[in-house]
């Protein structure tokens, strides 16, 4: 006797968000259903890939400074590296030189750093601050100018600073990434503030706080697939928006990336490891609902495009 498989009917839409210009525009989101569930629905794009560059690299181990090796003291470089070598979808700038807790370089110097990495692409870039809420208005909005045109994402717009970084947003004509901590409530409150401002709602892209594997992944996971399934179940025009997720950072601060075989010899590899630390954090906030995974060691990226091309 055939058994019917049980589907779920959805009535509302994740929003599909375009990046960059020309031949190198890239779709996010626009799906119908859960991730990958196409039984159900719709899933027009599969999930971007988001290679790091900084312009400023913190403490990291030597297997994940290796890809970089020849490149990682130069921001274009290391751009076009992860464009022509990697064949990302994405580039995600993280200006961390910035902070004023660290080196608080000027924005005029985010900009300039900023403008340079975008001379050296074809494909679609996000700009991300140090986080700090004061300085970060500051610097987004000289990107925002020197990248009008480009059709950028930037951020992290968070509860105490959204107005001036959506209100560059709007005025040079790029994506808001609405940052909030980990909570449901705050992530559709901060969308409806910043939609308030003038900023339409397909121009926002959420980003709910991202733990690793490990370190919170689980909240994360539960928060992520609260808002997706919002969108999906309820037709709700405030938690339909792409989600990005920068997993890259969270990843690979963890004790188990970092850590070699001489102080925890029973691990295994450091390498394998760690490259197996990123992949299975993406692929988990994968199945949550993100749209955008923003991440670090190509090994690592190459595992999860098979999860995706096999799921596809």
């Amino acid at each position: 006797m055939p058994v019917e498989t049980v589907k779920e009917t959805y009535t509302g839409k994740v929003r599909e968000v375009v990046l960059g210009s020309g031949e190198g525009e890239v779709k996010v989101g626009g799906q119908t259903t859960m991730p990958f569930y196409t039984f159900e629905g719709d899933m027009p794009n599969k999930p971007k890939i988001a290679m790091e560059v900084y312009d400023e690299t913190e403490e990291w181990s030597d297997w994940a400074k290796e890809p970089f090796a020849d490149v990682i003291d130069d921001p274009p470089s290391w751009a076009k590296k992860c464009q022509d070598t990697y064949k990302t979808d994405m580039v995600t700038l993280q200006l961390r030189s910035t902070d004023p807790n660290g080196s608080n370089t000027s924005a005029d110097d985010a900009a300039e750093t900023t403008k340079k990495v975008l001379d050296a692409i074809d494909i679609p870039l996000i700009v991300m601050g140090s986080g700090n809420i004061e300085k970060d208005q500051e610097v987004l909005k000289k990107v925002a100018e020197v990248a009008h045109g480009k059709n950028i994402a930037i951020g992290p717009a968070q509860e105490d600073n959204y107005k001036a970084i959506a209100a560059a947003a709007m005025a040079y004509n790029h994506k808001v990434i609405a940052q909030s901590p980990v909570d449901i409530n705050i992530a559709k409150q901060l969308n409806i503030l910043i939609t308030q401002l003038g900023v339409s709602a397909d121009n926002i892209i959420m980003d709910p706080t991202t733990g690793a594997l490990g370190y919170g992944l689980e909240y994360t996971y539960t928060i992520m697939e609260r808002l997706r399934l919002a969108a999906l179940q309820q037709n709700d025009d405030m938690t339909n928006m792409p989600i990005i997720c920068d997993l890259g950072l969270e990843t690979w601060k963890t004790k188990e990336a970092k850590v070699g075989v001489d102080e925890e010899p029973t691990w295994g590899d450091p390498k394998t490891r760690a490259i197996t630390w990123e992949a299975v954090t993406a692929n988990s906030l994968m199945m949550a609902g993100a749209d955008i995974l923003v991440m670090r060691h190509p090994e690592a990226i190459k595992l999860v495009r098979n999860i995706i091309d096999s799921l596809s």
